[in-house]
């Protein structure tokens, strides 16, 4: 029943799905239910402690237009088709990406919770011809709703993988010799006592999932960061950039901390485009 609806609502044009956002649910979303309105000013308060607050304040509300956005748009993208999605969702440096993919069997995207992140799946259709992208899911408590996410993935043709399963899925596509990218969003917030790498982020002390990392080592496989810009509503740009072509070379902890590193640049570049709603800022080391 989700599904059917969110496929009849993809019908309408996407100057509709805005129409909608920007005056329907915006203001449900920032002035009656205020969703974790607290959480985003307390976060912001934090990044930006040199903004004044009334800086802040625009950046939380154009952060709350462009959530809106990204549901939208999730919606309007399950009918959209491959040849829209090349034109809105633009990725750069793939000449490099795809000769280092090639010549390795595979590669790392560590990606993070930028613009409309589920769109990011349609770059399975940039990569080299037979090479298969995986996107590493945390599968969601409310099945109804897992499924529907999963449906709105797939549409670009990449491969929904839980992230139990990714570690035997890349055993195997290795043991076939099948070139494979993994798509992992590396922003999310792990507990205290499984981080093992702390970095001073936003002017706080944070501690971040290092899986893109350890596979990337284990693997031999070359490692980018997804920096995502919005030149326009409804437009992505990704420039993938390189963190480590060679990971089992770097020191313990360098690539992660580099993708924190270029992760701070991308939300300072353009500050509206990041997830603030997470309690990011939780948990301190120690």
């Amino acid at each position: 029943m989700l599904l059917h609806c969110t496929a009849s609502l993809s019908k309408l044009p996407l100057g509709v799905h805005y129409w909608f956002a920007d005056w329907l649910l915006y203001p449900m979303m920032y002035y009656v239910v205020r969703y974790r309105r607290r959480i985003t000013a307390k976060n912001l308060a934090a990044a930006f402690p040199d903004k004044s607050e009334k800086e802040r304040t625009l950046i939380e509300k154009d952060f709350y237009h462009q959530f809106c956005y990204t549901m939208v748009e999730n919606i309007y993208g399950y009918r959209a088709s491959d040849e829209e999605m090349r034109q809105r969702v633009i990725f750069g440096n793939m000449e490099e990406v795809n000769r280092l993919v090639d010549a390795a069997g595979g590669g790392i995207f560590m990606l993070a919770h930028m613009g409309n992140w589920e769109w990011q799946a349609s770059v399975q259709q940039w990569v080299s011809e037979g090479v298969t992208e995986l996107n590493v899911y945390r599968q969601l408590k409310n099945k109804r709703m897992d499924r529907l996410m999963l449906a709105l993935r797939a549409k670009r043709g990449g491969e929904c993988v839980e992230k139990n399963r990714i570690l035997r899925e890349m055993v195997r596509y290795k043991a076939e010799k099948k070139p494979v990218t993994i798509g992992l969003l590396s922003d999310q917030k792990p507990r205290p006592e499984v981080t093992r790498t702390w970095v001073e982020f936003l002017h706080q002390e944070t501690g971040f999932l290092d899986g893109g990392e350890v596979l990337g080592k284990k693997f031999g496989y070359p490692v980018f960061y997804a920096f995502i810009t919005r030149p326009q509503r409804g437009y992505y740009h990704t420039d993938m950039r390189l963190i480590a072509a060679e990971p089992q070379k770097t020191a313990e902890g360098e690539i992660t901390k580099a993708y924190a590193r270029m992760l701070e640049e991308n939300i300072q570049a353009q500050p509206a485009l990041w997830l603030w709603t997470h309690n990011r800022f939780k948990w301190k080391k120690g």
